[in-house]
C-alpha cells in the first residue's frame, strides 16, 4: 500500500499493517527553510517550498498544506497579530459589543470568496503541492470550525451568551457554518483529500452545550465535506473527554486529540462508531523539550498500549511548536513506520526528567489574591488565547487587588510548576492554589465572583 492508500484505509477504519503517521506541521514547517512564519503564511512559493520539503524530511502518510486558525477571521475583518516562530493571533473581535449593547449576527454578509485575503496562496501552493506528492501522500486542508471562527468575531463573551441569549448564538454559528461550507469547498477544489475541521474551543464547553449548539452544524458539515468526495476530520485541543462520544456522532471519519485526553479511553469510544483516531504526542514535554529517544518511546509506547489499532493515526498533539528539533520528528516517523525494531530500540529505555525545580508560592500566607493561567501558549492554543484574555480582563478590573501570572507550557520552568500543582489539564486557572476553572473558560461574570470570594 502506498502511504495515501494506508491513509484512506484507516480513515475508513480498515485493518492495515501498521498504523499511520501525521506531523501537524504548520508555522514548524517554515523553519526548515529558514523561513520566519509570516513569511511561509503570505507567500505561496515559500508555503509550497516549506510543504515539500515536510514531505521530503519526515515521510509522512498524511500531510496538512495549511495549519492557520486565523485565515478566514482576518477576511471578516479581524485584526492579527503576527510572528516569526507561530501562525498570526487574532487581536480584534468585530461583534465584540459593549456590556449594555445588543449583539447582532452578521446573517446577510457575504461569505469568503476564493480570492479574498489569502485563500488563493493557499489554493496555489496546494494545487502545485497536490501536483508534486498527490499520488503518494494523503493531503490535509484544515480549517477553522464554526465554534473557533465564531469567538474570533464575538470574543470570550461568547461563552455568555450560551447561557443569555441561545437563538444568537445559534443563528451565530449557521453563518460560520457558511464560511467552513465555502472554505472546504476550496480547499477539495485545490486538492486536498482531507478536510480537518480545527475547533480547540469544543473542548471548553458541556455535553450539553454541545448537544444543543454544535451537533447539527458539524453533521452538516461534514455531511457537505463527504459529499464533496473527500474525507472528513474532527480536530480538537483541550480537554475534549467529555465530547469525545458526541463528535463521533457528527459523522466525521476521524477525531484528533491532543495529550490531555486519554488515548486509549479514546480510542474504545471511536471504536463503537468505525472512528478513526489521531494523536496524541505531547507537544512540549515530549516534542519540543524531549530527546529522540524520548519521542520513540512515547509513539512505541502509545501503539502498544491499544488493543485494536485499526483506524489508528499517530500525530502530533496538535500544531507543532516551531522550536521542536527535527531529530525528535524524525524518531516519531521511524517509530511508527518501523515499529518492531524501535521496540526493541527503546525496552529498556526510561526518561530523565531534568525540568527545572520550582518553589511554589506559600498559598496560605498571600498578601492578596493570586489568580495563575496555566496554557500551553497563548499565542498558538485558541482555547489559551481565550483564557488568558479572560484572566486578563480580569486583572484589568481588579489592578492591584489581585496579583496575577500566566505560565506556558513551552517553557520549562513552567513546565516544572505545572506538573508540580498537579495540574490536570490546560488551559486553567487556580486562585489562591486552588483550582476554579478546569479546561473551561470561565464568563467575565463567573471569574469577578469567584475572584471576589477571597478578596
Amino acid at each position: 500500500m502506498t502511504p495515501k492508500e494506508l491513509m484512506f484505509a484507516t480513515l475508513e477504519h480498515k485493518p492495515t499493517p501498521r498504523p499511520v503517521w501525521i506531523p501537524f506541521a504548520g508555522a514548524y514547517a517554515s523553519r526548515l527553510k529558514g523561513y520566519t512564519a509570516t513569511e511561509m503564511f503570505t507567500d505561496a512559493d515559500k508555503l509550497t517550498e516549506c510543504l515539500l520539503e515536510v514531505n521530503r524530511m519526515f515521510k509522512p502518510d498524511g500531510e496538512c498544506c495549511i495549519f492557520d486558525l486565523q485565515v478566514e477571521a482576518e477576511i471578516l475583518g479581524c485584526d492579527l497579530v503576527w510572528a516569526d516562530d507561530g501562525p498570526p493571533s487574532v487581536a480584534s473581535h468585530p461583534l465584540a459589543t459593549e456590556e449594555d449593547d445588543d449583539p447582532t449576527v452578521p446573517c446577510d454578509c457575504t461569505v469568503p470568496g476564493p480570492n479574498d485575503g489569502r485563500i488563493p496562496l493557499i489554493c496555489e501552493a496546494m494545487r502545485r503541492v497536490k501536483k508534486e506528492i498527490g499520488d503518494t501522500t494523503a493531503l490535509y486542508g484544515c480549517i477553522t470550525g464554526p465554534f473557533t471562527l465564531a469567538s474570533h468575531l464575538r470574543g470570550s463573551d461568547i461563552f455568555m451568551d450560551m447561557f443569555d441569549d441561545d437563538e444568537y448564538v445559534k443563528n451565530l454559528l449557521a453563518y460560520c457554518n457558511k464560511v467552513a461550507f465555502k472554505m472546504a469547498d476550496y480547499f477539495i477544489e485545490a486538492g486536498m483529500d482531507v478536510i480537518a475541521v480545527v475547533d480547540p474551543l469544543i473542548s471548553q464547553i458541556s455535553t450539553d452545550h454541545f448537544e444543543e449548539f454544535m451537533s447539527e452544524p458539524f453533521t452538516a458539515l461534514f455531511d457537505h465535506i463527504k459529499e464533496k468526495g473527500a474525507y472528513a476530520s474532527f480536530f480538537v485541543c483541550g480537554d475534549a473527554t467529555r465530547n469525545i462520544e458526541v463528535m463521533c456522532k457528527t459523522g466525521c471519519h476521524s477525531i484528533s486529540v491532543d495529550e490531555n485526553v486519554n488515548f486509549k479511553a479514546a480510542k474504545d469510544v471511536c471504536d463503537k462508531y468505525n472512528v478513526a483516531l489521531g494523536g496524541n504526542i505531547p507537544l512540549t514535554t515530549v516534542m519540543l523539550h524531549g530527546t529522540q529517544m524520548d519521542n520513540m518511546k512515547y509513539c512505541v509506547d502509545l501503539i502498544d498500549s491499544l488493543d485494536n489499532k485499526d483506524g489508528l493515526i499517530v500525530a502530533s498533539g496538535c500544531d507543532m511548536p516551531y522550536g521542536v528539533p527535527y531529530e525528535n520528528t524524525i524518531g516519531c516517523m521511524q517509530a511508527v513506520q518501523q515499529v518492531n525494531e524501535v521496540r526493541e530500540m527503546v525496552k529498556d529505555y526510561v526518561a530523565v526528567d531534568d525540568t527545572a525545580d520550582v518553589v511554589l508560592p506559600d498559598y496560605e500566607h498571600l498578601e492578596k489574591p493570586l489568580v495563575e493561567a496555566f496554557t500551553l501558549d497563548p499565542a498558538t492554543c485558541a482555547a489559551c488565547t481565550y483564557m488568558k484574555a479572560a484572566t486578563d480582563e480580569a486583572k484589568e478590573t481588579f489592578g492591584d487587588a489581585i496579583d496575577y501570572k500566566v505560565y506556558k507550557y513551552t517553557v520549562k520552568e513552567d513546565i516544572a510548576r505545572t506538573k508540580k500543582m498537579g495540574v490536570p489539564n490546560l488551559p486553567s486557572v487556580y486562585i489562591n492554589g486552588k483550582m476554579k476553572f478546569q479546561s473551561i473558560i470561565p464568563s467575565k461574570e463567573e471569574l469577578e465572583a469567584a475572584i471576589r470570594e477571597v478578596l
